[in-house]
C-alpha cells in the first residue's frame, strides 16, 4: 500500500466516494457531482501547501492511477477552539481487506514523526462500526458522542482522540 498527494486526476475518485449514496450513508448521503471539481482543487492546493494532509490510498504500489480511497489530517475550529482531524474513506471493491486501517495507521505515523498535531480527532458515525473499530484497534480514546457538522449536515458521531506521539499502536 502507498499513499501519495491527492492529485487533480482523482476527481473520478472522489466523484465514487462523495457522491455515491452507498459510500455516503453513514455522512448523510451524497454530495452533489457540481460541487467535485471545486473540492479537488481545494484539496489539491490545501496538500501542496502542506496546510493539510489529503492522501489517496493507493493498493498496489506498481499501480498508482488505482486508488482504493483516501486519508485526510486537517486543522480547523471546533467550537472556537483550534483541533486536528483525521478522516477515511475506502471504495466498496476495497473495503474489508485492513487497507483504511493501515491508511490511518501510515498518516498517523507521519504525524507522529512530524509532531505538527498533538492530539488528533476522528468523529465517526455512532453506527459506523468499521471506523470505530478502526479508531478502537488503533489505540484511539473514545470521549463521548456529539453532534458534528459535515458538509451542512448535523451527524450523530463517536469522537475518537489520539496523541500519535505517546498513544499510537
Amino acid at each position: 500500500m502507498l499513499l501519495r498527494d491527492v492529485a487533480p486526476g482523482d476527481v473520478d475518485a472522489y466523484v465514487r466516494m462523495r457522491c455515491d449514496p452507498v459510500m455516503m450513508a453513514e455522512l448523510g448521503g451524497p454530495l452533489p457531482r457540481g460541487s467535485i471539481d471545486a473540492k479537488v482543487r481545494d484539496d489539491v492546493a490545501a496538500a501542496a501547501s502542506g496546510e493539510q494532509w489529503i492522501k489517496m490510498i493507493v493498493p498496489d504500489e506498481d499501480r498508482p492511477d488505482l486508488v482504493a480511497g483516501s486519508v485526510a489530517l486537517w486543522g480547523h475550529d471546533e467550537d472556537g477552539e483550534p483541533i486536528a482531524e483525521v478522516g477515511w474513506m475506502v471504495l466498496p471493491e476495497f473495503q474489508g481487506r485492513g487497507l483504511g486501517k493501515r491508511a490511518v495507521r501510515a498518516l498517523l505515523a507521519l504525524a507522529r514523526d512530524d509532531d505538527r498535531w498533538k492530539v488528533v480527532h476522528a468523529f465517526p458515525g455512532v453506527t459506523n462500526a468499521p471506523s470505530n473499530g478502526i479508531c478502537r484497534s488503533l489505540g484511539f480514546t473514545l470521549v463521548g458522542q456529539r453532534d458534528v457538522d459535515f458538509a451542512g449536515r448535523i451527524l450523530r458521531t463517536n469522537e475518537w482522540t489520539i496523541r500519535p506521539r505517546v498513544d499510537l499502536q
